[in-house]
């Protein structure tokens, strides 16, 4: 027979939180798509400055190409309708996909805007968990010009999505939203001003308002090069300087203010 364990007794919960990994085959990958999809990039450029930590996303197109890329031509005319150039977009996006970093079908378009200098932006929003996700993580900017000319692409997309979406699926929350409201109670929260001054906001107890269950990605704490993904309570702070409290939903700490 075998002698009892004297130990603490082993946990089948699911690894919690979810954790992205910075790997060298995707960097690898990432650029070698760059210098394929943008073949002006200028010979000798640090392509590695262009992409961002961890994810290997695209950052920002390099300065110094030797010829201009464009988006994709829809329509016959210089000048694309707005209709055509949502195509485009979509086109763009389909061929750019590694360097994005997401599967096109988890983007949705947000924002699309004229500036006054014509330049045209569109914005879009990685929606790939079944709680929506927040934090610095999951935005796609695309900037061109009315003749299709790219001026610049950035994206902080979260690859390999489904895997993570697997894994997240298998966390149960433990936390009831009138438990994390109960958490942020008389909570004196710490947070940055606009001039990134440290200062302290005390909650009272008639301003809470419980939104919903996100997916909040954020830098790990403990891990270099990785992200980490929780399940968080929403919590809007009506009349604070600050708009959302982030509750883990798992551990019922407090894990971000934004």
């Amino acid at each position: 027979m075998q002698p009892p364990n004297a130990g603490a007794p082993e946990s089948s919960s699911p690894p919690y939180p979810v954790v992205f990994s910075e790997q060298r085959e995707r960097n690898e990958a990432a650029a070698l798509a760059l210098s394929r999809l943008a073949p002006a990039i200028a010979p000798g450029d640090q392509m590695r400055t262009h992409f961002q930590p961890i994810t290997a996303t695209i950052k920002s197109l390099p300065t110094n190409l030797s010829r201009p890329l464009y988006l994709p031509q829809m329509g016959v005319k210089p000048e694309m309708t707005e209709e055509e150039i949502r195509e485009s977009l979509r086109r763009f996006i389909n061929d750019w996909r590694n360097l994005i970093g997401a599967n096109p079908s988890q983007l949705s378009l947000v924002e699309r805007t004229d500036r006054p200098d014509r330049a045209k932006i569109a914005r879009y929003e990685q929606r790939p968990f079944r709680y929506p996700l927040r934090g610095d993580y999951g935005k796609l900017e695309i900037h061109f010009t009315a003749d299709r000319r790219l001026l610049n692409v950035s994206s902080s997309c979260i690859p390999d999505a489904e895997r993570l979406q697997n894994a997240l699926a298998a966390i149960t929350p433990q936390v009831t939203r009138e438990d994390a409201v109960k958490r942020v109670i008389g909570e004196s929260i710490n947070y940055r001003d606009s001039l990134g001054n440290q200062q302290i906001y005390r909650v009272s107890s008639n301003n809470l308002k419980p939104v919903e269950l996100v997916t909040y990605a954020r830098a790990s704490t403990g891990q270099i090069d990785t992200l980490e993904l929780l399940i968080a309570w929403e919590i809007n702070i009506p009349n604070a300087p600050f708009k959302y409290v982030y509750v883990d939903a798992v551990t019922n700490e407090i894990i971000a203010v934004r």
